[in-house]
This record gives structure tokens, C-alpha cells and sequence, in this order.
């Protein structure tokens, strides 16, 4: 499971984990039921601490992503994928907002604002 951990942002390590496996379930790229890697190997993969991986894990079951399955290991859940997807178009219409507040303040246009996210729509195919 390739997971891109950037200390360059903001972002909690644990965060960035959370959402990009996340971010797999939602797609399928993690099927319902698939073993995810132990707090320890994930943990060593990504060169982190095994409580950053842990507290990734946490947070992905409180959400309901995924199980934990006492010495058998973490689980990903069957999760209903009109909530999960509800949840994704919350967060981008909660930074298209602050995007486009930004770019009132600079006098940037609609018009402008629609070239960059259509440049940015067909680069990231």
C-alpha cells in the first residue's frame, strides 16, 4: 500500500495517512474486509512512529472505515459510499470556499478561477 507522507505541510503524519487510506477505501483500491499492514510494519515502511500509525488506525475506526480484529489484525469496513462520498464534496466545497474568498480579495475572477480548476481537472487524470 503506497501511502505519500510530505513533512513539508502542515499536516499531522497521522492525518495524511488517515486521509490516503481513506481516500482508498472510498475509491476501492481497498476492498471491504482487506488486512490492512500492522501498526508496526506500516509504521516502519513509512519510517514514522508506531503511535503516528496507531493514531492513524484510531481515527479510521472511530470514523467507521475500518475494524480492528483483537490478533488478527486491521480490517477495512464496508462503508456506504454515499456517506463517504457526501463527506468528500464537504471538504472540496469547504476549500473551493476558501478559495474563492481568496480570490475575491485579490480582485481574481470567476472566470479565472474556472481556467485554473479546469487546467488542474485535466492534470491530475
Amino acid at each position: 500500500m503506497e501511502i505519500i507522507i510530505s513533512n513539508s505541510i502542515n499536516t499531522p503524519i497521522y492525518e495524511q495517512i488517515k486521509e490516503q487510506i481513506k481516500s482508498k477505501i472510498i475509491s476501492n483500491e481497498l476492498k471491504p474486509n482487506e488486512l490492512l499492514p500492522s501498526i508496526r510494519n506500516l509504521a516502519k515502511d513509512l519510517r514514522c512512529s508506531v503511535i503516528t500509525t496507531k493514531n492513524a488506525y484510531e481515527e479510521l475506526e472511530r470514523e467507521g472505515y475500518v475494524k480492528t480484529i483483537p490478533s488478527k489484525g486491521v480490517y477495512v469496513n464496508a462503508i456506504n459510499k454515499n456517506i463517504a462520498r457526501e463527506e468528500q464534496l464537504n471538504k472540496i466545497e469547504d476549500l473551493l470556499d476558501k478559495a474563492v474568498n481568496l480570490a475575491k480579495i485579490n480582485n481574481i475572477t470567476k472566470k479565472e478561477i474556472n481556467e485554473i480548476i479546469n487546467i488542474l481537472y485535466e492534470e491530475n487524470k
